[in-house]
């Protein structure tokens, strides 16, 4: 393995919105870059592809044109594969999946690569990565949006991170950080969580007299409770690191970021965790959302050994976020690409699971209602992982409400 600093990759990109006169240069780095970005091509009246086969080798390549600059690059099979994913609303993240899928290798400096030569030829453009940073670009015209718009921008540049953390998570790999990837670690994980489950059943019969010391210290209780639950996601994603270590790979980056310009939060580009086994890739998923669980076993076992009082609430409070937190991270039907959406699409080798799902809902789904055709086993799949998700967020939803009514209220 590896222990020399990483080759700081960068990404500059040429960004156009709608209505906009000229261009912004907009770097980032590459693990950012993987969190947030989108890249679309162009529209498919600015550019041409014309099929090259090889006599010689049988390989084939193609030639890509820009109709608009008569700018010419030459694709290879898998740069073409990349080029047709590039959609506008599929992540880098979905796109490196879908080709270690189909390939069955991936070398992490190919899509910044690319990239750079679509932009150089025009043919990529870029779309804001949330819902509501579309939003906002579409309504620029407006002094207010686009003034909102400008403050989320700027949010999304403050980042502190280091592509020198390999030696940091080997020496805490090797301190004693292997150990949580042994079969005494799952056994007492469980253990706690099993604790923890029993505790939180005593502190429910009780909850309306747990929680009381939060409603008459509001500000102090949400302030320590987040800063708590804080903490944990850096922990969190030391832990997906840690997995790379155990199995042979490298932690590329490791940084704080505010994803989408308003959701601050920390982040490890696991991406060289593509090179190992589906059961790696699989255990790199899970380790941190099964730190939550554990965790919040640990914090209602402490609850439940607690006076009533301000301590009290807060250990409650903060083993129930926890759980929370392990099922938002690991639950895989809500409409969130978070670490069991990732272990799903991979079992099911549909990366783009989520969007084509949604496309066939939108557009696709009535109209085979009306003609009563049969779906499909793909179809099945997306119109399944819609309901479930729907449901699921219902279900989330209400569960939440009826908790803070029966808590707060009852």
């Amino acid at each position: 393995m590896s222990r020399g600093a990483a080759r700081r990759t960068k990404l500059q990109l040429l960004v156009r919105e709608d209505g906009d006169q000229g261009f912004e240069v907009r770097q980032v780095s590459s693990a950012l870059a993987w969190l947030q970005l989108r890249p679309q091509r162009v529209d498919p009246a600015a550019y041409e592809v014309a099929q090259v086969p090889s006599r010689v080798d049988g390989r084939t390549t193609f030639v890509l044109k820009s109709t608009l600059t008569d700018r010419y690059l030459l694709l290879t099979e898998p740069e073409r594969f990349l080029w047709e994913q590039m959609d506008g609303r599929t992540s880098l993240q979905a796109i490196a999946t879908a080709y270690l899928l189909r390939f069955g290798t991936f070398d992490v400096d190919l899509i910044p690569v690319l990239i750079a030569k679509l932009r150089q030829a025009g043919l990529l453009t870029l779309r804001p990565a949330s819902r509501l940073r579309h939003a906002l670009a579409r309504n620029r015209r407006h002094p207010a949006l686009r003034a909102l718009e400008a403050i989320f921008h700027g949010l999304e540049r403050v980042a502190v991170s280091s592509r020198r953390v390999q030696p940091f998570f080997a020496r805490v790999y090797r301190a004693g950080g292997w150990m949580l990837f042994t079969p005494a670690a799952i056994v007492v994980g469980a253990a706690l969580t099993v604790i923890g489950f029993v505790s939180g059943v005593a502190l429910w019969r009780d909850a309306a007299t747990v929680v009381a010391p939060i409603g008459r210290h509001p500000v102090i209780a949400v302030v320590l409770v987040k800063l708590a639950f804080f903490l944990t996601l850096a922990a969190h994603q030391v832990v997906h690191g840690l997995a790379l270590v155990h199995y042979g790979r490298r932690v590329r980056e490791f940084g704080f970021t505010i994803l989408h310009g308003f959701l601050p939060t920390f982040y490890v580009d696991v991406t060289d965790i593509f090179m190992a086994s589906r059961r790696a890739r699989v255990v790199t998923a899970v380790s941190g959302p099964l730190l939550h669980l554990v965790l919040g076993g640990v914090w209602l076992a402490t609850a439940a050994h607690l006076a009533h009082g301000l301590t009290q609430a807060f250990a409650a409070a903060s083993g129930l976020i926890q759980l929370q937190a392990f099922v938002l991270s690991l639950y895989p039907f809500c409409f969130i690409e978070m670490d069991g959406y990732h272990v799903l699409v991979d079992a099911l080798g549909l990366p783009t699971l989520r969007h084509d799902a949604l496309r066939f809902v939108r557009r696709s789904l009535w109209r085979h209602v009306a003609d009563r055709r049969a779906l499909s086993r793909r179809e099945g799949i997306w119109l399944g992982y819609v309901l479930l998700s729907a449901g699921s967020v219902a279900a989330f939803i209400a569960l939440n409400v009826w908790t803070v009514i029966h808590v707060l209220v009852g």
